[in-house]
């Protein structure tokens, strides 16, 4: 996927269109995820690399005992694109499936 700037004008509303994204900095988007147990958030963690690797966007990871904190921006654009829109609508894809 092309690393297209989100525009300034736009930015807001297409992180509230994201269920509990949050934009910060004007650049970063980020979220918190809760799980029940450590090993349930390593198993996100390691979906989320996974995927990551195969499409060469990788996010700032925090893994806080049951809480992984993502965030996300694309470097090589300078800012928030539809590629970090995207990898957010993945991540909670995954999450879905493991929480």
């Amino acid at each position: 996927m092309e690393e297209k700037l989100i525009p300034e004008d736009e930015k807001q509303q297409r992180v509230e269109g994201l269920e509990g994204w949050k934009l910060t900095d004007d650049k970063f988007i980020v979220k918190r995820y809760r799980f029940e147990d450590f090993l349930s958030g390593i198993r996100f963690v390691n979906l989320v690399a996974e995927y990551s690797e195969e499409i060469q966007h990788h996010p700032f990871i925090s893994i806080d005992y049951k809480v992984v904190t993502m965030k996300l921006t694309s470097w090589n654009a300078k800012g928030l694109t539809e590629l970090d829109l995207a990898c957010a609508e993945k991540y909670d894809i995954l999450y879905s499936n493991i929480k």
